[in-house]
């Protein structure tokens, strides 16, 4: 009789964001004509832009027409696309050759699928308030999990030690849950641990795009040696509003070689292989992103979740709560008043103001007692939060 996977049983019997679901239902079955703010889950709300949606009707024609219509597309992605993702981290000044571009459906897919490069026995390093979905693949896949804690007094930035080591290290620049974000020393020091220890680092790229401070890195690549030691995952969902529509891309560079193999050809095998390629519709649309139109409306909307978080953090220092998060980045992350555990601040909130959170425990034992907010809710659901708080008697 086939053994399943039993790494499965390691996991925790629910996900974060399903149980806050669940709570939801549970509260609007017993509260019809409650009006919830949803501030929990990252998922944006405005449409995608119109140089998009222009692009993805234009995919759809194609396809209806004979002497336009696509079949299978490259695995790793079509040609001119990867050149045009290219060219873009180029007008940032990062060499990334086409070569080194893998187009996928998604960060979380990667994330996950990247573990085929490595050695299922090996360890991985996850930086806490960690991303669940990080920690969830590495026990899939059966490999060891160090976890490396931080606080507020460090900005929840922690840096490398020398007691705790992984073979993978998993980066969030801008982070989720804590919206602080890397300088160029900090991850200078994680490359050379990198390097040093020969290790890998998995940089998770995906609210690069909210940066606004450019003393600020947007990609592990503006690194000296990071091409010797990072992968970068990246994708459309939060820059461009792809989050039902999925794409994201990967860039392994070619000198990212580990026991003589190169992890780039070792990619280039794993996707012919596993995959048959992003379609052409979507990618027709993703690479309307990296026009000058496309860019300038990606950007507006990008703009509009800001000042959600804008509203936010105004809020956070009208009321006194210890916060961090916000600018570079769309998350909000507040310390829990009255020394409230993370899920007694999701009732409360809940019960008291009908306002929607994620708890902090659930991205690791160093967010107890802490809380996130996402900005990516609509402007009117913001606001009202924001005065249900401060007009809250805390």
């Amino acid at each position: 009789m086939i053994s399943p996977n039993m790494h499965y049983a390691e996991l925790k019997d629910s996900y974060l964001f399903y149980t806050i679901k669940q709570k939801t239902l549970a509260y609007l079955q017993a509260h019809p004509d409650a009006k919830l703010c949803h501030m929990g889950v990252g998922d944006v709300t405005l449409p995608l832009c119109p140089a998009v949606i222009r692009a993805l009707h234009e995919a759809v024609d194609d396809q209806a027409d004979p002497l336009r219509f696509h079949g299978y597309m490259p695995e790793c992605g079509e040609p001119g696309l990867r050149e045009t993702i290219a060219a873009f981290y180029r007008s940032r000044g990062v060499d990334i050759a086409a070569e080194e571009v893998f187009v996928s459906s998604g960060a979380s897919n990667e994330l996950g699928d990247i573990l085929d490069l490595f050695d299922p026995h090996g360890s991985t390093l996850i930086m806490e308030p960690a991303y669940p979905a990080y920690v969830d693949v590495n026990t899939m896949a059966g490999r060891q999990i160090y976890h490396l804690p931080s606080g507020m007094d460090e900005h929840f930035l922690p840096m490398p030690s020398d007691t705790i080591h992984g073979d993978l290290i998993y980066i969030c620049s801008p982070n989720n849950p804590t919206g602080s974000v890397y300088n160029r020393e900090q991850l200078k020091e994680w490359v050379d641990y990198a390097n040093l220890h020969g290790s890998v680092i998995l940089f998770d790229a995906a609210y690069e795009a909210f940066i606004e401070d450019d003393s600020l890195p947007h990609s592990i690549f503006e690194i000296e040696g990071a091409r010797t030691c990072a992968i970068e995952i990246c994708s459309l969902s939060k820059t461009a509003g792809f989050t039902g529509t999925r794409f994201g891309y990967t860039i392994i560079p070619a000198e990212l070689v580990r026991a003589g193999m190169s992890l780039n050809r070792m990619w280039v095998r794993n996707r012919t292989t596993k995959t048959n390629g992003v379609s052409y519709i979507i990618q027709k649309g993703a690479a309307a992103v990296f026009t000058e139109e496309g860019r300038a409306e990606a950007l507006s909307n990008l703009r509009y979740y800001k000042q959600n978080a804008a509203i936010m953090i105004e809020t956070m220092e009208r009321l006194g709560f210890r916060y961090c998060g916000g600018l570079n980045a769309p998350y909000i992350w507040m310390k829990c008043p009255h020394q409230m555990d993370s899920w007694s601040f999701f009732d409360y909130l809940l019960n008291e103001l009908q306002i929607i959170g994620t708890p902090g425990i659930g991205f690791g034992n160093c967010g107890e007692g802490y809380f996130r907010f996402s900005t990516f809710g609509s402007r009117e659901e913001t606001m009202e939060a924001s005065r249900r708080m401060l007009a809250h008697p805390w």
